[in-house]
């Protein structure tokens, strides 16, 4: 590490709180029921900062006037790139709704310009939904509100810390995930 990380790193450490709402849940119970310390640690920090990136995102359908559920199914349509477009029962599929659930959920979207039916060129019984452009511009402001609420999550890690802690919790849920 250079002397100027090093050197930053010092500095960062002499201004930040040595003490988190963790640390002190812990003192709190400890004692009282018995736990594993550090998994006790762990865990809650991680259903903490669950709860900030929860915030963030609430944050971000806030400054775009966007509910939940329609930046989810937008979400959906924009990771298939342009034209965001896709049918209708592989969107519902995807978003674990009923027919009757996305009916009602893309009547929503098309009054408020954010997505349009389309019928399918090679089969006219099937409808695509595709995001408008306005759609897509406030698909695009939410993701970049939502970009700047996880930026300042992890601002304070090194680039360094970020792999390593992104690899930790890789292997966590891996472990998970795999049972």
């Amino acid at each position: 590490m250079g002397r100027e990380a090093a050197d930053g790193r010092a500095r960062a450490s002499e201004t930040e709180p040595s003490e988190d709402s963790v640390d002190r849940h812990i003192a709190r119970w400890t004692g009282k029921v018995p736990f594993d310390v550090p998994t006790e640690a762990v865990i809650t920090r991680i259903q903490l900062l669950a709860k900030h990136v929860s915030h963030g995102k609430e944050r971000a359908l806030a400054e775009t006037g966007l509910q939940a559920f329609e930046f989810e199914t937008m979400h959906r349509l924009a990771s298939r790139g342009a034209p965001w477009r896709a049918p209708s029962a592989e969107l519902a599929a995807e978003l674990l709704l009923s027919p009757a659930g996305m009916t009602g959920r893309l009547d929503t979207l098309e009054k408020s310009g954010l997505v349009r039916r389309v019928r399918a060129a090679a089969d006219r019984r099937r409808v695509d939904v595709e995001l408008t452009e306005e759609g897509h511009r406030r698909w695009t402001e939410a993701m970049r509100w939502r970009g700047i609420a996880e930026a300042e999550m992890i601002e304070p890690l090194h680039d360094a810390d970020r792999a390593a802690l992104a690899a930790l919790l890789k292997r966590m849920l891996l472990a998970v995930e795999t049972r």
